[in-house]
């Protein structure tokens, strides 16, 4: 907010989103330019009735898309979000495309393109329950890529975040007091670039190849020129002031050459130098007085290089130089493990919590002229933090207080069954419209789409009172919560991914070990709600040969085969979810000789398939078009058909078990005159999602 203040924004308004602000043109124009911590400017263009697919591509085809950009130029869709009837992120951005380009079609233009990759407009449409919000992106891609660093190291810190950890630790005031600045862990030289960019007044934007807005029609280009050469005067002026002491280190020469280029990109060789030098030999450059100054780093913490349990000593080395040979400066940290924090053996006086993508971190700072090693117990060192959080607001307390509640009232149930995966909170209080669902040691809440009558701003603020409450709500630290919100998908992501660390956990469920993904995918590989369902068919499967069609990644399968099934088969198109299976099996040290799996169109497998079974689990999507498949599948049009395919490899005495999560769902009444068809919804409701009972419906289908 302040940020947008400077730049001349009115009315800002802070979420956990992002912000809010509105003002002139030339307003989002020095926010795309000047910004050091957005990641994207949207411009809000209109709101629009989700109810289901066709209302919405009628809405996006009402608007007057020749009133925002030429048909010559390319688009995409940056399309987040699910309800009840738009549940795949891919058909809505096919229905939003299909109506930009029927518009222009209709108006006599040529189609514009589609450009993923590098498109000239990107559009972004968020769904929240029956609303889609669209914007335009003035951006273009994402903020964070300055145009400096063409390659990284092998854990990059974002741009936008090192320029985040260095507002924090006050560098511009460090700074303007005749500090200098320091990382002894530079990597391809982000936080020194962002740090002396900072100093030499050089507009983040500078670099960049374009914007997003310079496609639109309300391009305003000698008022963007205005801007640009503003911009370059000050950058000159920068470069040539005096300005503070920036050295940075790294152990591998390689890594090192590539923040040399970087540094020359932005023309700064002469202010920010780099060299090889290990943590060990870190001490003050002695070639002028540096009585102050701010050593800031983004060292390895195990989740993505290094090993935990050998980084200890890089740590304790760290705190060592940081105490001995700069006393009177300032220091900050960041690490997504406070067990290697205390490993510093210095005492820190605040902590923020930041987020790098998915994964929760914490910037830990240090005054280093008031500290001392300590040693606490088998060498560990106390970490002091800013952890005496504010006073819950009075809805964040009633929150905490239905969540408390529910948990206890499933306590007894969850200790009977022994159940370490399950569903605590899934929007009870309307404002608070998130699920919290229970994953072992960790927690995962996934947000909702706000009712009609709560705003979106509204939504977000109460979101942030849900972060606040939670930790002590459940008793799990924060770190170990993940928060998933749809509108985060953005750029060249996947429409269906949200983070690419590719970390699994293992639950267990019954006698299964199941793989979870709590932060990549909107979904985390086991939908909890079909648990009675899963053991069911683990108890029915000894001896039999089963089925599992669309089988996702595998749980069933996996229940199957440790409850003795002669043999499994799944099929999916899906490579990603084939592969997870795979992990699966092997985590349960199951045999894929007995366990065939294949990729493949399930309908076009079952047209063709030879073999029968006794036990099989339909449990289709509710819309798919995938590039694979030769047409689009919709569940309630396309059921009658599948399910007769699937009783025709089915033996006679065999069970089929049709479950979907379609709102609505109405079995065709001609497959009940067919065949034997009893609904066993109840039967398959958990007790956590009891208030939920429209989350699946389940037939058990036989011959008669």
């Amino acid at each position: 907010m302040l940020e947008l203040g400077s730049l001349g924004a009115d009315s800002t308004r802070e979420t956990v989103a992002g912000v809010y602000f509105t003002g002139p043109r030339a307003l989002a124009y020095r926010a795309c330019l000047w910004s050091r911590l957005a990641n994207r400017i949207l411009w809000p263009l209109a709101q629009l009735d989700a109810t289901d697919g066709d209302i919405f591509y009628q809405g996006m085809k009402d608007i007057k898309w020749g009133g925002v950009f030429d048909s010559n130029k390319t688009i995409a869709i940056d399309f987040s979000g699910e309800n009840r009837n738009i549940r795949n992120t891919q058909f809505g951005a096919q229905r939003s495309k299909d109506a930009i380009v029927d518009w222009f079609v209709a108006a006599g233009a040529p189609r514009p393109s589609v450009d993923r990759a590098n498109p000239d407009v990107r559009l972004n449409v968020r769904l929240v329950r029956d609303r889609a919000h669209l914007s335009i992106d003035l951006s273009g891609g994402s903020l964070h890529q300055r145009g400096y660093r063409l390659q990284s190291g092998v854990a990059p810190l974002k741009e936008n975040l090192a320029a985040a950890m260095l507002l924090r630790a006050d560098w511009p005031g460090i700074a303007a007091r005749g500090g200098g600045l320091i990382d002894p862990m530079c990597g391809s030289a982000t936080l020194l670039l962002e740090g002396a960019m900072m100093s030499a007044d050089i507009a983040p934007g500078l670099g960049r190849k374009g914007f997003g807005f310079e496609h639109l029609l309300m391009h305003d280009a000698p008022q963007w020129r205005a801007i640009i050469s503003d911009a370059k005067s000050r950058a000159e002026r920068g470069r040539a002031a005096q300005l503070p002491e920036f050295r940075g280190y790294d152990w591998d020469p390689a890594v090192i050459r590539r923040a040399q280029e970087n540094i020359a990109r932005v023309g700064l060789e002469s202010v920010v130098r780099v060299s090889c030098k290990p943590v060990s030999e870190l001490t003050k450059p002695t070639h002028r007085p540096l009585p102050i100054g701010l050593l800031v780093c983004n060292p390895p913490y195990g989740e993505r290089i290094g090993d935990k349990e050998q980084l200890g000593g890089l740590y304790r080395q760290l705190g060592e130089a940081m105490l001995t040979q700069f006393p009177g400066w300032q220091a900050a940290v960041l690490t997504s493990d406070l067990d290697l924090g205390r490993a510093t053996g210095l005492r820190s006086y605040k902590r923020y919590a930041l987020y790098n993508g998915a994964m929760a971190t914490s910037l830990l700072l240090f005054d280093l002229s008031a500290n001392e090693l300590r040693e606490m117990g088998r060498g560990q060192v106390d970490v002091d933090v800013d952890a005496s959080p504010p006073p819950l607001t009075e809805g964040a307390t009633m929150f905490a207080n239905r969540v408390v509640k529910n948990r206890k009232r499933l306590s007894s149930w969850v200790k009977r069954e022994q159940v370490e995966c399950y569903r605590v909170y899934d929007a009870d209080m309307p404002e608070y419209s998130v699920a919290v669902d229970i994953y072992g040691e960790y927690v995962h809440v996934a947000e909702y789409q706000a009712p009609k009558n709560v705003s979106v701003e509204a939504a977000e603020r109460r979101l942030d009172e849900i972060r606040s409450a939670l930790p002590a709500a459940l008793g799990v630290a924060a770190e170990k919560i993940i928060y998933k919100q749809r509108s985060r998908q953005r750029g060249t992501e996947q429409y269906t991914k949200q983070d690419s660390q590719g970390e699994l956990l293992t639950v267990t469920e019954g006698q299964a070990k199941l793989l979870v993904n709590l932060s990549d995918y909107l979904d985390t590989g086991l939908f909890l709600d079909h648990r009675p369902l899963r053991l069911r068919i683990g108890q029915e499967a000894a001896g039999k040969d089963f089925l599992n069609l669309f089988c996702y990644t595998g749980s069933v399968t996996v229940h199957a085969a440790l409850g003795g099934a002669q043999s499994t088969t799944s099929i999916d198109l899906s490579k990603t979810y084939l592969t997870w299976l795979g992990k699966n099996l092997a985590v349960n040290q199951l045999d894929e000789r007995r366990n065939t799996v294949t990729r493949e169109d399930c309908q076009s497998w079952l047209a063709r398939a030879r073999s029968r079974y006794d036990l099989i689990l339909l449990d289709p999507p509710s819309f798919s078009n995938s590039k694979a498949m030769t047409q689009s599948f919709d569940v309630q049009r396309d059921h009658p058909q599948l399910v007769r395919l699937t009783m025709g490899v089915l033996r006679d005495e065999g069970k089929l078990y049709f479950s979907n999560n379609r709102r609505g769902f109405v079995l065709d009444a001609s497959l009940q005159e067919e065949f034997r068809c009893e609904d066993i919804t109840a039967k398959t409701l958990p007790p956590d999602y009891q208030r939920k009972r429209k989350i699946h419906c389940c037939w058990l289908i036989s011959h008669k």
